[in-house]
């Protein structure tokens, strides 16, 4: 863990603990009372940081995008389809190394199918933004004549998310009956006339 004062890293230990605990047993069945124990800090420490399980959910989630975004996207998408494409390969190569990712965001998303759900607006923002960003993308790779002759750019965001979603937990019940990035790709050399 890099070197940061004493309140940044206690900080960044209770997010690293509840992303374990909402990865493994979803939002619902985590406790904050086992996130503290988890990660060496009384309740009463972690209320400090987070006074609600909710603002921790919340954390969490921010901090994962905040990561993929500077560590895949530059802090932002490309304009250009075949990139932001790329990019999106190399988060699920990412990914398909780290089994807690995928199951945070497989366990959380169903979880939060549910209005009730703290983080049923974020799933819904999240994938709107989604969506929206391969829409983009896809419409690029269009115009630039890069999707093949029978593929219509509309509807393949979905199309594209549905793939992840279910390989994803596919993936994560049998890890080595699944390729998640060669599934990937094979779906995108389906529809484009190049793959990066």
């Amino acid at each position: 863990m890099p070197n940061y004062p004493k309140g940044e890293r206690r900080r960044a230990e209770i997010l690293e603990a509840a992303f374990d605990a909402f990865g493994t047993v979803g939002y619902r069945n985590a406790s904050m009372v086992q996130i503290a124990a988890d990660c060496g800090v009384s309740r009463a420490g972690l209320l400090h940081h987070f006074p609600t399980k909710e603002s921790l959910l919340e954390a969490v989630l921010k901090q994962r995008d905040r990561i993929d975004n500077e560590q895949f996207f530059a802090g932002g998408t490309s304009d250009d389809g075949l990139d932001y494409l790329t990019r999106m390969v190399r988060l699920v190569e990412h990914n398909a190394a780290h089994p807690g990712i995928v199951s945070l965001f497989a366990v959380l998303s169903s979880e939060a199918s549910d209005p009730g759900h703290p983080a049923h607006v974020y799933f819904q923002e999240r994938y709107a933004r989604s969506r929206s960003w391969l829409r983009r993308a896809f419409r690029d790779l269009e115009q630039r004549g890069m999707l093949r002759p029978h593929v219509q750019p509309d509807g393949l965001d979905v199309e594209f998310l549905s793939l992840l979603d279910g390989l994803q937990v596919q993936w994560l019940l049998q890890p080595d009956a699944v390729d998640m990035p060669a599934r990937v790709r094979a779906f995108l050399s389906r529809v484009l006339t190049e793959v990066a």
